[in-house]
């Protein structure tokens, strides 16, 4: 697949529960069974909880995944290249580890990703579209300045057809091209959930990549075959 021109893809959520890292890691592994070479990136993630084995150095859970489904390998630093202990939002933490975010800094800091021989690079943002990085960037900003590709993750909840259709416009507002949206349940009993999706279907200006059905037990889920990667993968 080297033939084809790299794209590189962001996943935003309606919320900070809405999925990401489910569907960028199905994402991922849906993309190598179809042949492509990928990289992941979480360019900053809250909430340290996992020892890595080989230098007993604190990770996230969520990037941890990202590079293991991920077909080409990066060290942990490259493809989490900020990190910080409390699972809040990124600017919080920051500020409380009385540290700086300092937007060039971190744009610079995605480029050796961005930058790999991968097909494709999937890109996971922190929280919702605009959680912010700093006082001044959100993490809509950092989707403009990386030119990504958006992907819209909507957990499926009471509420959610209000959430998507405001990041949807925010999206189209920042100028961005918002490629694709994907419903994620995320309960298993929600009311009226196909008459939700259909909602959306009809008023999101992007065709939806993959319905992912509930499952309580996500790290042995396979939603593969869910994904319709010719609406995607040009």
């Amino acid at each position: 697949m080297s033939n084809k021109k790299p794209q590189r893809f962001f996943i935003t959520g309606t919320d900070t529960d809405a999925g990401k890292t489910v569907v960028a890691t199905q994402l991922l592994r849906a993309l190598a069974a179809a042949g492509y070479s990928t990289a992941a990136l979480r360019p900053l993630a809250a909430g340290a909880d996992t020892i890595m084995s080989a230098a007993s150095d604190l990770c996230n859970s969520d990037a941890v995944q990202l590079q293991a489904a991920a077909t080409e390998a990066h060290s942990y630093d490259v493809v989490n290249p900020y990190l910080f202990a409390e699972a809040i939002a990124p600017h919080i933490a920051a500020s409380n580890e009385k540290r700086d975010i300092n937007f060039d800094e971190c744009v610079a800091r995605c480029q050796p990703l961005l930058e790999s021989d991968a097909d494709i690079v999937v890109v996971e943002g922190a929280g919702g579209w605009l959680v912010p990085i700093n006082d001044q960037h959100t993490m809509a900003d950092l989707a403009a300045a990386l030119d990504l590709q958006i992907v819209l993750v909507v957990g499926m909840k009471l509420g959610c057809i209000n959430h998507a259709l405001l990041t949807a416009a925010a999206i189209e507002q920042a100028g961005l091209p918002l490629s694709a949206w994907v419903a994620n349940h995320v309960h298993e009993d929600m009311c009226e959930s196909a008459a939700n999706v259909a909602a959306l279907t009809a008023r999101l200006p992007c065709p939806l990549l993959a319905e992912l059905p509930f499952s309580s037990s996500i790290e042995s889920a396979n939603f593969v075959d869910r994904f319709d990667l010719s609406l995607l993968v040009k």
